[in-house]
């Protein structure tokens, strides 16, 4: 297709996707209880999460299967939208409600032009954001990128683009869209929502009172199917992605800045059935399985410190990391690939005098392993 017919599907695919949000308000709402299949505009609750399927024409389907889960096909569209997520009360920005977090799977088969992302709105100001991991035949948004950005082991190109005088939560106005966009698809891993709305902000982009943020299948003028099988949102505490733009919780490639508050992990105590010392690709400990763990005593004068570990997957799986502080879990480093690279969870408050710390093998499902380097604290 030629750039131009690109662009212009584009901005029409912008505008109907803003509209869904007003013609939401009356569309039939419903609590579901148990898995059941939709086919019409329709918005509700179940277990917790909100869904919603909304459509201009065509043939559609959405099956709830429980959680934030569920499957959806389309064909014969113009455009049409399946996602599950969280409405606010639009009273709270992203840093009152906490660290926001979506752990996902989908089985992606777009045929056409299709989004797989986190979408969602702020007010004050009027915001339409993005973060999109896979698309079909055209990669969102066009126009210039504003930087990369990397998050949850993974680069995105960041945009800003304005909509002038086009459907909205609030009705027709001019607003903000802040788009991240993964320079490679994936369709599982963890998106650290907070983190790119960090990120944004560091570059100028500030969002209001959170409104929505869900996981979003979109298609136009297209056909295909998903299951996603795994959509686990989490809200509050501190934050466990990072982000290279500059912000406070930050990752990188390379090494930590000087701390004289370090443990190199290969002199930590291991524990659990496989942990053990490795030489590659750096000196450090193997996480092999569920519970395998390496773990020393500090003693902390002060209650609050940030926690920085230098780590990596074995592979392409998402490799995760629990911190572990007297006992109680205090968030999750999270490496998306087998090159080393430092995380941090900010503000992490915990108990002062001599304290347990613990680096945990968790969610591990036979598909990855886990190396850890170092961790740091400040």
């Amino acid at each position: 297709m030629e750039k131009g017919g690109c662009w212009m599907q584009h901005k029409k695919l912008m505008g109907i996707v803003a509209l869904l949000m007003c013609l939401s308000l009356v569309a039939p709402t419903v609590t579901i209880e148990a898995a059941t299949t939709i086919y019409n505009n329709q918005t509700g609750t179940q277990d917790g999460y909100n869904y919603e399927l909304w459509k201009d024409y065509g043939t559609t389907s959405m099956t709830l299967n429980g959680g934030g889960t569920f499957s959806c096909q389309w064909s014969n569209i113009g455009n049409a939208l399946f996602r599950k997520g969280k409405k606010f009360d639009a009273t709270k920005t992203y840093s009152q409600l906490g660290n926001i977090t979506i752990d996902y799977g989908c089985n992606y088969q777009p045929n056409g032009n299709s989004y797989l992302c986190v979408y969602g709105w702020s007010k004050s100001p009027l915001v339409e954001f993005y973060i999109v991991d896979s698309w079909g035949t055209w990669r969102p948004p066009g126009g210039t990128s504003k930087g990369q950005i990397y998050v949850d082991g993974g680069t995105y190109d960041v945009y800003e683009t304005t909509r002038v005088n086009q459907p909205s939560i609030e009705g027709n106005t001019t607003f903000k869209q802040y788009w991240s966009v993964r320079t490679s698809k994936r369709t599982s891993g963890t998106i650290s929502v907070t983190e790119h709305f960090k990120a944004w902000a560091n570059k100028g982009m500030s969002l209001g009172k959170i409104y929505e943020a869900a996981l979003n299948i979109e298609g136009y003028q297209s056909s295909g199917s998903a299951n996603v099988y795994k959509n686990n949102m989490t809200i509050g505490g501190s934050s466990s992605g990072s982000s290279s733009s500059g912000s406070s919780g930050s990752g990188s490639s390379g090494s930590t800045s000087t701390s004289t508050n370090k443990k190199e992990c290969e002199s930590m105590t291991l524990g659990g059935n496989y942990a053990g010392k490795i030489n590659s690709p750096f000196s450090g400990v193997g996480l092999y399985a569920n519970g395998d763990n390496c773990k020393f005593t500090q003693y902390f004068a002060y209650g609050t410190h940030s926690f920085s570990l230098r780590g990596c997957s074995n592979n392409d799986k998402m490799a995760k990391v629990d911190l572990y502080i007297g006992g109680t879990k205090k968030g999750t480093f999270y490496y998306g690939g087998s090159y080393p690279a430092v995380y941090t969870i900010n503000n992490v408050s915990h108990g002062t005098g001599n304290q347990e710390i613990a680096l945990v093998c968790s969610d591990d499902n036979g598909t990855w392993d886990a190396y850890v380097d170092y961790l740091t604290w400040q």
